[in-house]
């Protein structure tokens, strides 16, 4: 097949890429002409072409647990939605989507709920990352219109990144602003966040400020702004509305400097460096993500920022804007079609009479839903105590995702009708289903999506879908036609839902609504698969599309003024206390994506951090007897979990950091979700992920272990159990409270297999070790002591080895590695696969002392440049150590 260009299927960047394919791979290298990414890509999106094939796929429909054809699948769907319908009406049927799929998906699915069901009843898992910001720009600028382009970041001469880890979140996006900070050393950078993330490396000022004080340091800005003459009177008088208020409310909660450093536990001094800043720099762009958005009071932080741009007319200019960076790559394509259940589609509102019926005539149906439905926590509240008998979850696992994930369980536990699509087969929301829906997946699908900027772009297919997948919209509308709405679902490709979704967003605009790509309604075929990156609006004036919005100063109110609104501050909803006297954070590491159904299926991924873990500064860690490496156990009112302590720092005390990855696929007992409540910000709905109390302490086993194995296992035993796929072979950290009485017994239980044998058993110092060879080859080692294991990497290595000599095979029992044997140690690079001991070994003698010269010798660092701060501290310690 010829080379495909397409778009990268993780975070909201919306990476260009170009895809060769090859026989069961394709070669994956970023495309030079995508705007978004000018020829840069991170280490998730390199690895693509290493995530395709089979393994782990659903590849047939079924009910129960059985394979069934198509026709059988989607007579049943139609079936119990039907009879649901009828007899308990249309509000008690839900479907719950996703990011991941496609605006074409997304569009079908949305006509199907809101138009033919006649509920409102379709939230995405968009809702627990951008929905904040989605309610904050309507509330301040009218719709849900990001102004800014990726341009603005290159042209600004002061960057603050609220809450956003960037540099690993959006590395592509990130790297672009640490040339430009290379180029213009002027370029000054803040970051604000109660942890020092690898996106400091690059700032001159880092607030680390109390876990959720966001709107008390941005309402002190504004006041601050108007005591030192920083307004723009000339902007707000003829282009706004709300100051007195806004100001108001301001000087009430944040009058002064030492009133803000006291609100948010920050030196004064620091406080007023940013303020400064601010005041002195007319081209600022101020960029937040999930830190700022996941709270429960997350649009009032959106909109307490906004307001200090629209106070200083720095939006719709070059160089300037409040920019919310996008969690995933189609969550703004999800918006665009009326994904989030209290809007419509096209960017119109549900509770507008005008919109409603407009919206009918369209579809051509009597009405469409009039009142919001159930926003995703709420929806599977509704779901457990049976308001809900329907459920129709799509490419996402809300079992995972979700706060207070145990109830999420019992909840669709109980449901009488739980349907799931989804491409892989073992996930926790896929066990929970009664009927299952094979669906395409990245590289197999056509469509578009958008990115953070209001990029489409288009996602080719380069790869027929393997077995009986189907794309969502497809099976979308099939489950339409047998409901009986055959006539508004007479699509026959992606290029047909996209012709509807442009022409409905022209439909009776007139400018009144930002979002109109009616411009592309008429696009044939050929032209659809040719489409280019486009920013909209796409209109007749504006063919090209648009690089920032607001540009006129006329914004999208009903009488074009942008509202500032007064911001009270709250603490987030529930404190830490004395019995959960730490605040859990949690969050995304650098080569994990969402619940790793994807990214666990290559090597290069998963072996960076390897296991879950828990962050804490080493204050704490002594004050609850942590030790870095042991194990601990959270607690929470909701919920524990199991995950290895990691000292550091830059981690703010009283405070630890878990990332949200780990599902009971590759981990028992370490959803991070089930520690965190139910709490949402009452507008926009999007759960407080950044702020649970939770209780921290000492997890000590009887015995430790882990396991490694060419062929994965199944493996029952320990309390703590991690499974690692790594390259060539499966990697098993073990742990537990109780022992087989006799080690040996045990592997001859469940370890025997064909080969040769050895063993050595310490039973009084509570040592085991054993490994099997056969033909030569290493198959499986296993070792198990009370502490003090040897590191993994070295036996990682034999398993690449033919043949054991002798030598080699006297390591394997003495736990060391062989005299001369080159251990890489743990993966720093994943790009290129450098290891911690060939970097502190190249520093030393060949005298490396940048992170350049780092690169010419090893290259680790020249691709996505995500490991560079990680690089960066190796060389400080190894300098330090010299």
């Amino acid at each position: 097949m010829a080379e495909t260009s397409t778009v990268c299927p993780y975070c909201g960047v919306g990476c260009g890429l170009r895809v060769e394919p090859g026989d069961g791979r394709a070669a994956v290298t970023p495309d030079v002409a995508h705007p978004a990414n000018r020829g840069r890509v991170c280490s998730k999106g390199a690895a693509l072409g290493e995530t395709l094939g089979e393994a782990d796929r659903l590849l047939r429909p079924e009910i129960g647990g059985t394979p069934v054809s198509w026709e059988a699948a989607l007579g049943e769907v139609a079936g119990r939605l039907r009879s649901v319908i009828e007899t308990h009406g249309p509000q008690a049927v839900a479907f719950y989507v996703s990011g991941q799929l496609l605006t074409e998906d997304y569009y079908v699915a949305n006509k199907l709920m809101k138009g033919f069901i006649g509920a409102a009843n379709i939230d995405t898992n968009s809702r627990l990352c951008m929905s904040s910001a989605v309610a904050a720009y309507k509330r301040t600028l009218g719709e849900d219109a990001v102004p800014c382009s990726y341009e603005d970041l290159e042209q600004a001469d002061l960057l603050v990144f609220v809450g956003s880890n960037a540099a690993w979140t959006h590395p592509v996006l990130y790297q672009r602003v640490a040339a430009e900070k290379r180029r213009r050393p002027e370029l000054r950078v803040v970051v604000v966040d109660p942890r020092r993330t690898p996106t400091c490396d690059i700032a001159d000022l880092h607030l680390a400020l109390r876990p959720g004080s966001d709107a008390w340091l941005f309402d002190g800005l504004l006041s601050f702004l108007a005591r030192e003459d920083g307004l723009n009177r000339a902007f707000l008088d003829a282009h706004t509305q709300g100051l007195d208020d806004a100001l108001a409310a301001a000087r009430a909660a944040a009058p002064s400097i030492p009133a803000v450093a006291a609100a948010c536990e920050l030196p004064a001094a620091q406080v007023a460096e940013f303020f400064r800043l601010f005041l002195h720099t007319e081209k600022t762009v101020t960029l937040w993500s999930q830190g700022l958005n996941q709270s429960s009071s997350g649009v009032d932080k959106g909109v307490a920022l906004i307001n200090c741009h629209l106070a200083t007319g720095r939006i719709g200019r070059p160089g300037m804007g409040p920019f919310s960076l996008t969690g995933q790559p189609n969550a703004m394509g999800g918006r665009e079609v009326g994904g989030l259940a209290n809007q419509l589609a096209a960017h119109m509102d549900i509770e507008d009479a005008d919109a409603r019926d407009r919206l009918a005539r369209f579809w051509g149906v009597p009405a469409v839903a009039a009142t919001p439905g159930f926003k995703a926590v709420d929806l599977f509240e509704a779901v457990a105590d049976g308001r809900i008998k329907a459920v129709w979850i799509m490419a996402t696992n809300p079992v995972v995702s979700l706060p207070d994930g145990e109830r999420v369980r019992a909840a669709l536990a109980a449901c009488e009708h739980v349907i799931v699509s989804d491409c892989v087969r073992g996930s926790d929301t896929v066990a929970c289903a009664d009927v299952l829906l094979p669906a395409a997946t990245w590289g197999e699908k056509d469509g578009t999506v958008t990115n953070s900027e209001r990029r489409i772009s288009r996602m080719r297919a380069f790869l027929p879908p393997p077995g009986e997948a189907r794309p969502d919209w497809w099976i979308v509308t099939e489950v339409a036609r047998r409901l009986g709405h055959g006539d508004a679902f007479t699509f026959r490709s992606p290029a047909d839902i996209f012709r509807e979704h442009a022409a409905l967003s022209g439909f009776e605009n007139g400018g009144a609504r930002l979002f109109d790509i009616g411009a592309l309604a008429d696009l044939d075929d050929a032209a659809y698969d040719a489409l280019a990156p486009v920013q909209w609006p796409v209109t007749p004036a504006t063919p090209s599309g648009t690089t920032r919005l607001f540009a006129d100063g006329c914004f999208a109110t009903a009488d074009g003024r942008a509202l500032l609104l007064p911001v009270a501050p709250r603490p987030p909803a529930v404190p830490a206390g004395d019995e959960y006297p730490l605040v859990l954070n949690t969050g995304r590491i650098r080569d994990q994506w969402h619940t790793m159904t994807r990214t666990a299926r290559t090597p290069r991924l998963t072996t960076h951090m390897p296991e879950p873990f828990v962050q804490i500064h080493p204050l704490d860690a002594d004050l609850w007897h942590l030790a870095e490496g042991g194990l601990a156990r959270l607690s929470s009112p909701h919920g524990g979990m199991l995950a290895r302590v990691k000292l550091d720092a830059a981690q703010r005390p009283g405070s630890v950091f878990v990332p949200m990855h780990w599902s009971e696929t590759y981990a028992r007992d370490a959803r991070a979700n089930v520690l965190t409540a139910a709490v949402t910000d009452p507008v926009s709905g999007q759960p407080e992920f950044k702020h649970a109390p939770v209780r921290v302490e000492p997890f000590r086993p009887d015995w430790t272990g882990f396991l490694l194995s060419r062929s994965p296992l199944e493996i029952a035993l320990g309390d703590y159990r991690v499974h690692i796929p790594s390259r060539g072979f499966h990697r098993y950290e073990l742990a537990g409270e109780e022992e087989p009485e006799d080690w040996g017994r045990w592997v001859q239980a469940h370890l025997l297999g064909p080969g040769e044998w050895m063993e050595y058993a310490d039973p009084a110092a509570g040592r085991y070790r054993c490994a099997r060879l056969r033909d030569g080859r290493l198959e499986l080692v296993f070792f198990v002591a009370p502490g003090n294991l040897p590191e993994r990497s070295w036996l990682g290595q034999m398993f690449a080895e033919d043949y054991l000599d002798d030598v080699a095979r006297m390591s394997l029992l003495a736990g060391r590695p062989s005299t001369g044997m080159q251990v890489a140690g743990r993966p720093v690079c994943s790009c290129f696969g450098v290891g911690f001991n060939t970097l502190v070994e190249a520093i030393d003698e060949q005298g490396l002392t940048s992170v350049e010269a780092i690169g010419e010798a090893l290259r680790a660092g020249t691709n996505c440049g995500s490991c560079i701060p990680e690089l960066r501290e190796i060389l400080a310690q190894a300098q330090h150590s010299a």
